[in-house]
């Protein structure tokens, strides 16, 4: 986090609520050793793993096995100058095994765009991280709205 920003930071558990709420968040990976970012549906896991459903032949999948990679999501509302913004960081692999493949089959994300032979990615939440602005209010008690 960026200490002195005048937003609050939250603890784990907050992150990981608030991540729940919401479909959408963005996998952030390195390809051609530039930096690239997906928009991509999940959930999380029991665990607070981000959970990825993705076609098993895809770029993405090439890409994230068994790299370190950031995931974010957020919420924000421009008209009140408040919201959210989580970050995920940790190794990114693909369920391979087959009785976590079919658990997730059942409890896992839907992909938006399914495919044939589909995979799940997971990312471990080794590292979370998240920040908030209410109501255009900084902590430090400015008005940021005007």
């Amino acid at each position: 986090m960026y200490r002195n920003d005048g937003f609050r930071e939250l603890e784990r558990q907050e992150c990981l609520r608030l991540l729940a709420k919401v479909p959408v968040g963005r996998i952030v990976h390195t390809r051609q050793a530039l930096p690239a970012v997906l928009p991509v549906n999940f959930c999380l896991d029991a665990d607070g793993a981000v959970l990825l459903r993705t076609a098993a032949g895809s770029e993405l999948v090439r890409a994230v096995d068994g790299t370190v990679v950031a995931f974010e999501a957020d919420e924000v509302d421009a008209a009140t100058h408040s919201g959210w913004s989580v970050v995920v960081t940790g190794s990114a692999t693909v369920v391979t095994d087959p009785a976590e493949h079919e658990r997730l089959v059942r409890t896992g994300p839907r992909s938006w765009v399914p495919s044939p032979r589909e995979v799940f990615i997971r990312v471990a939440p080794e590292l979370v991280t998240g920040r908030e602005l209410v109501g255009g209010r900084s902590m430090y008690g400015l008005d940021l709205s005007s």
